[in-house]
């Protein structure tokens, strides 16, 4: 049986987006991988941790390796990868082990108390902090509300907010009303800075199908019809006037042209 390979998208010459093939698991996350002049961050691991299944340590070793004969003037040996995750569900940290012993690689644990601790949030989560790449800067933006972990990223080279689950084009699970509202505001905030000009959100998956409103239900293996993973920074404001329609009753669903926001 042959291996799924990941669907590979080089956004730009330093930034590759993979998605995990429906093949390998309904879910089909999207990660992101950004090379930096001193590292590389790599946004979420899949959902699997068989290498057989999705063969994530040997396409991020090609990615690489790809990336340096481009680059040969970064000299480090290895080259550091630094692994991060938008949040702590399974679907995207499931991959974790399977970059465990991997020469200058470092995790970042997926708790609360691990993100605080290795990015150096100091008022979680109402801050954004800054790392660097080298010649490459991130902001680390904290984003609770659909899990106590999650973060989001923007990456001030490509002008991209990396999202996670948090917002896509899909479901918007919200459990935690009041820290998800937050996390949409904090993001609004951010977005509106002089200082941030954000160019495109990014989330982790794809759910919605081209017809406004309808969304590919949990477990489809076949879609088709999808949207665009890209969505407009506007679109945190549509998030935000969904949330003042939710009355709180679990499993109530708010849907937008471009989402669906679930009471969970």
């Amino acid at each position: 049986m042959s291996v799924p390979e990941a669907e590979i998208t080089w956004l730009d010459a330093d930034t590759v987006q993979l998605r995990q093939p429906k093949s390998s698991h309904w879910e089909a996350p999207f990660l992101f991988l950004l090379f930096g002049r001193e590292r590389s961050l790599l946004i979420d691991t899949g959902a699997t941790a068989d290498e057989a299944v999705f063969p994530l340590r040997a396409t991020l070793d090609r990615l690489t390796a790809e990336w340096l004969r481009r680059n040969p003037a970064v000299f480090v040996r290895p080259y550091p990868l630094l692994v991060a995750h938008s949040h702590a569900h399974g679907d995207h940290i499931a991959g974790d082990p399977l970059l465990a012993g991997r020469a200058a690689t470092t995790v970042v644990g997926p708790t609360p108390a691990q993100v605080i601790a290795r990015f150096g949030f100091r008022s979680w989560p109402d801050e954004a902090v800054e790392l660097d790449l080298g010649r490459r800067l991130v902001d680390v933006i904290g984003g609770p509300g659909h899990e106590p972990s999650a973060v989001a990223f923007f990456d001030r080279a490509t002008g991209i907010l990396f999202t996670g689950d948090t917002v896509l084009p899909g479901h918007l699970y919200v459990r935690d009303r009041a820290q998800y509202r937050a996390t949409i505001e904090r993001l609004i905030r951010f977005r509106d800075a002089p200082t941030a000009p954000v160019r495109e959100l990014r989330g982790a998956h794809v759910e919605m199908s081209s017809t406004p409103g309808v969304v590919y239900p949990p477990g489809t293996l076949d879609q088709p019809d999808e949207l665009p993973l890209p969505l407009p920074p506007r679109i945190l404001d549509r998030v935000l006037d969904a949330l003042g329609e939710l009355t709180g009753e679990p499993g109530e669903r708010i849907a937008r042209k471009r989402f669906v926001v679930v009471a969970d």
